[in-house]
């Protein structure tokens, strides 16, 4: 049925648009001069555009980095578009980048957590043009997003701009999708290792009379997750004793798929752009294990699925004064079947019990009803050349309503979380652009009424007000100046808010305990880089960046794990202090040999010298546990041309990942030769692409984890081992 969607969909495509269209380059136009035309083009982008991102896209594409890169915040941009040919999901290309570290819970369609110059989690916001990604139902992330509709991703360190209306106190990270003005088409398909399927969808077409713009795309994913899990514990062949043995994954099969159709004009007298879109995501993931690994389930599983209708609209009404708008309201359903008495094995056995696979007591059927309403309104006027004034305003509603099908002594409750944000910055542009500068006020109006009251001790249910209001207020600047093109720095400071999210607070129905007592996060966030470009003539060409930070958090919120249960619960620690540097150099030789390094290092320490009660605390200066806080990557890449056909193409890659060891619960706890550690990681991964037809067609084959090392992640769970994928991608695109 999967296979038949997708064949239906490009045939009516192909009829739309015609078999005659010339392709204009595809993902990788750029690569596609030849050698001598790339080094006269790299030598005049290395002094105008982002030359970080050299390895192969159009000017327009540059030139977004470049702006990125220009702004007066600690902010760089990874180039989407142009890679969509070799990856398999957008988190693997957000992972290489300096400062920023994904762990995964498992295999494909597994929960992940994002670490952003030593802050993760829930600290690090994701939007989607400018719009909270939850927006796109709680079961879209950066692992199942059609990676064809994506141009780029910006991504904030520390500080954030006032106009995307968050709270984040790690960074955001914003998609940043296609805005091409041509009609095109983007069909890519790939199938790997562990039943690993994936199909992604992107199209434009321009009714030639009436100028409406129709943009359908959709994604779809699958994979079985059945990768091989080393050293288990199971019974022996007459139950009589535990053995450890390999095993593969039993229950951990996941699918998702998310189809959007978005319409509209633009360049008319009433409006700039205005564009109406609806979005459907599905998910369903059974779920193989607890918060750790030696909590297996084998019956429980996991869906979701989610509805969302969003408009927006902008308008530049004279020179100095423009208006955008936006409305979005989607209907999230999600469902936790957890309704078997068992206890199971990694080998699939299992003894009948008294509770449940995943919250250890009775049957239950969890469902969670959560609209979410945003609204957004963003005004910026020209006071005068290089001085201008935004004022931005983000509403934010999401209910939890939660009933159970099974339990008939449980209450449906709903609770509320709404938030208020208004943002306004003053920016300067200084010295014929030399000097930029932005100030900024942000202020939160946070709402929580709690209508919940299970499980009231271990939630905090009754010791907080059913219905309160309370108000924050965040301030910062930033400023960035060019001494020369191979030398720019930066500077920028934020006093800023995070409000718990709804996972924190409320749950997940799985295996997240709701605490509604949590406080919101506060931090004074410092960063200081220098940035540059450097042409040494021929295609040689070198970039570099480098970064230092601090981040003086109070109330930091923390995941614990309940090992005993399978479970976690997010608390505060007092105070948590994070001092560290990252940065990247990269290397690009007349478009064909690119090299890149980076590294990052953090220290986060626990600042809470006594505890509640006023006795010293234990965990005072100790890491914060269940977090990278040193690793680096490293990336080569080659291209050959005229290989086969003519215009033939074939990349020749590989990176290297390495991830000091740290460990999983605080460090003071227990004795030095049990403490558990996540160790160190070493993981290689290489990939051939061959692109043919000016870029249209495009196939790759990629090879993670290339030496099948044995590899962990978040709380000690293991990644899958040795894993291939193969894709083929075809680009067509009218002139």
């Amino acid at each position: 049925m999967r296979i038949t969607t997708i064949a239906v969909a490009l045939c009516l495509c192909l009829q739309l648009y015609g078999r005659d269209f010339p392709a204009a380059g595809g993902p990788f136009a750029e690569e596609m001069l030849t050698p001598e035309m790339q080094a006269d083009t790299v030598a005049v982008q290395g002094a105008l555009a982002d030359t970080v991102q050299l390895s192969g896209a159009s000017v327009t594409a540059q030139g977004a980095a470049h702006q990125i890169r220009q702004g007066a915040f600690a902010a760089t941009a990874v180039e989407v578009g142009r890679q969509v040919a070799l990856l398999q999901s957008l988190s693997q290309a957000v992972s290489r980048t300096s400062g920023v570290r994904i762990r995964t819970q498992g295999g494909v369609g597994s929960d992940y957590d994002l670490a952003l110059n030593g802050l993760s989690g829930n600290s690090v916001r994701y939007f989607i043009d400018g719009i909270a990604l939850e927006a796109k139902g709680s079961g879209v992330n950066l692992s199942n997003l059609p990676l064809n509709t994506i141009d780029h991703v910006e991504i904030y360190k520390g500080v954030i701009p006032a106009t995307l209306g968050s709270d984040a106190l790690g960074g955001a990270i914003n998609i940043v999708t296609n805005r091409r003005s041509l009609n095109y088409l983007d069909f890519s398909y790939g199938a790997g290792s562990f039943n690993t399927h994936r199909a992604d969808f992107s199209a434009q077409y321009k009714t030639p009379k009436a100028g409406i713009i129709i943009k359908p795309s959709f994604g779809l994913q699958y994979s079985r997750n059945n990768y091989l899990m080393r050293g288990v514990k199971v019974r022996n062949e007459d139950h009589s004793a535990f053995i450890i043995t390999d095993l593969p994954r039993f229950h951990d099969a996941y699918g998702s798929m998310f189809v959007q159709l978005e319409a509209g004009v633009r360049d008319r007298s009433w409006a700039d752009d205005f564009f109406v879109s609806a979005s459907l995501s599905v998910t369903g993931k059974q779920v193989q294990t607890g918060a750790t690994q030696s909590h297996v389930v084998g019956m429980a599983t996991r869906n979701s699925r989610a509805l969302n209708l969003t408009a927006r609209y902008a308008k530049r009404f004279t020179d100095a004064f423009q208006l955008s708008a936006l409305v979005s309201h989607t209907r999230d359903h999600s469902q936790t079947i957890d309704t078997t008495l068992r206890q199971y094995y990694w080998d699939g056995t299992y003894i009948d019990g008294a509770y449940s696979e995943i919250r250890g007591r009775g049957r239950t059927l969890r469902n969670y009803f959560r609209p979410l309403t945003i609204a957004r309104t963003t005004l910026d006027y020209k006071l005068a050349q290089g001085h201008s004034l935004t004022l931005n305003y983000m509403l934010n509603v999401v209910e939890n309503r939660q009933s159970d099908g099974y339990d008939k002594t449980f209450a449906p409750t709903n609770d509320v979380m709404a938030r208020n944000i208004i943002g306004l910055a003053y920016s300067q542009s200084l010295l014929d652009g030399r000097l930029e500068n932005v100030f900024f006020l942000k202020d939160y109006l946070d709402r929580l009424k709690v209508g919940q009251s299970e499980m009231a001790s271990q939630t905090g249910a009754d010791k907080v007000e059913p219905d309160a209001t309370r108000n924050y207020l965040g301030y910062g600047a930033g400023g960035r100046l060019r001494i020369s093109e191979p030398l720019q720095v930066k500077v920028s400071y934020e006093h800023s808010v995070r409000l718990p999210v709804s996972r924190e607070m409320l749950g997940n129905g799985t295996t997240v305990y709701p605490n509604l007592t949590l406080r919101p996060e506060t931090g004074n966030n410092f960063n200081l880089g220098a940035f540059g470009t450097l042409d040494l003539g021929d295609g040689h060409l070198i970039s570099y960046e480098a970064n230092g930070f601090v981040r003086l958090v109070d109330n930091y919120i923390q995941a614990n794990v309940m090992e005993s249960e399978g479970m976690m619960q997010y608390t505060n620690v007092a105070a948590v202090h994070i001092k560290g540097v990252d940065g990247e150099i990269q290397y690009n030789w007349a478009g064909r040999l690119f090299l890149t390094a980076n590294a990052s290092y953090d220290s986060s320490r626990d600042m809470r010298q006594y505890t509640q009660s006023g006795t010293p605390s234990v965990t005072y200066l100790n890491r914060t546990p269940n977090r990278p806080w040193t690793f680096c990557n490293l990336s080569a890449a080659y291209t050959f041309y005229n290989v086969g056909f003519p215009d033939g193409r074939l990349r020749i890659g590989a990176n290297y990942q390495w991830v000091h060891w740290f460990y999983v619960t605080w460090a003071a706890y227990g004795s030095a030769a049990g403490k558990p550690t996540v160790p160190t990681q070493h993981l290689t991964d290489a990939a051939l692409l061959y692109s043919w037809h000016g870029g249209r067609y495009n196939i790759s084959l990629e090879c993670t984890n290339l030496f099948d090392t044995l590899a962990y992640d978040n709380y000690m769970l293991q990644k899958p081992g040795r894993a291939f994928f193969l894709k083929f991608n075809y680009y067509l695109c009218k002139r």
